[in-house]
C-alpha cells in the first residue's frame, strides 16, 4: 500500500460509494505512477493497465481518425479517472491517453481490480454509485454536442471553468486547440466565437486568461436564450 496512492483515490468520485472495507481492498493494490508532459500513457487497442486516478496534473483522452485528426473526448484532472470503463468492461483501451502536464496518478491494476470484483458482490454494487456519476457526465457531454450550437457550447464551458463565478480571471484548463476538439469545433470556429463574446462585452480575453464580465447574459447564451447583443 502506498500512502500517496490512498490519498489520491480517497478524493476520487468513482470510489465514493465504497464502504471502508471495499475501499481498503482497492487501497491495498493501488500504486503511484508518474508521467512527463507529452508522454503517451496508452494507445487505442492496448491492453488496459487498470483504472487511473489523477492526483496532480492533467491527462488528455482522445481518438484519432484515419486521416490523423484528433478528437478530444475529455480531460482528466485531479480527482478524475480514466480507463475505468475498459477496466470494468474487461476490454482493451478504446482511446489514446497522454499527459498534458507533468502528472502523478494512482493506478489500480486491472488484474487486482478484476479479482476483487469477482470475489466481492457487494463491492460491485457499491461501484455502481461511482459509475452512475460517470454516465451522468457522458450524458451532459452528449447533450452539449446534440442540443447546443457552437456559441452555447463555448459559453457553457467558460461558465463551468470559472470557479470565481465572474469575480476574477481564470485560465482555460486546456489549450485552445484541444478545447475546440473537445467541443467538436474547428479552431477557427472557436476563435470566432470567443471574439464575438468579447465584442458583445460578455467576456474579456488575454491569451489563455478569461474574465466573464456579464455572467447572467453569458448564462443566457449557454442556455440558447440569446441576449439582445446576439439578436
Amino acid at each position: 500500500m502506498e500512502s500517496g496512492a490512498v490519498t489520491i483515490i480517497r478524493n476520487c468520485g468513482l470510489f465514493c460509494g465504497l464502504s471502508e472495507a471495499s475501499f481498503a481492498k482497492i487501497a491495498e493494490i493501488a500504486r503511484i505512477v508518474r508521467f512527463k508532459r507529452g508522454q503517451m500513457i496508452f494507445r487505442e487497442g492496448d491492453p488496459c493497465p487498470g483504472i487511473y486516478v489523477v492526483g496532480e496534473g492533467a491527462v488528455r483522452i482522445f481518438k484519432l481518425a484515419p486521416n490523423g485528426k484528433e478528437h478530444v473526448l475529455h480531460f482528466a484532472y485531479p480527482g478524475a479517472t480514466f480507463a475505468e470503463v475498459a477496466a470494468i468492461g474487461r476490454f482493451n483501451c478504446p482511446a489514446f491517453a497522454d499527459a498534458t502536464e507533468d502528472s502523478v496518478c494512482a493506478l489500480v491494476p486491472e488484474a487486482g481490480f478484476r479479482r476483487i470484483a469477482d470475489e466481492d458482490h457487494a463491492f460491485c454494487i457499491e461501484m455502481m454509485t461511482g459509475m452512475a456519476k460517470w454516465v451522468h457526465t457522458l450524458v451532459g457531454l452528449l447533450e452539449d454536442l446534440v442540443l447546443r450550437d457552437a456559441t452555447s457550447r463555448v459559453a457553457r464551458h467558460l461558465i463551468q471553468s470559472d470557479s470565481s463565478e465572474g469575480q476574477a480571471e481564470f485560465t482555460l484548463p486546456m489549450r485552445k486547440k484541444d478545447l475546440a476538439s473537445h467541443l467538436n469545433l474547428t479552431s477557427e470556429t472557436l476563435s470566432r466565437t470567443l471574439h464575438r463574446l468579447v465584442e458583445c462585452g460578455l467576456i474579456e480575453t488575454r491569451e489563455q486568461r478569461i474574465r466573464i464580465c456579464e455572467l447572467p447574459k453569458l448564462q443566457d447564451v449557454a442556455d440558447g436564450l440569446a441576449p439582445a447583443e446576439f439578436a
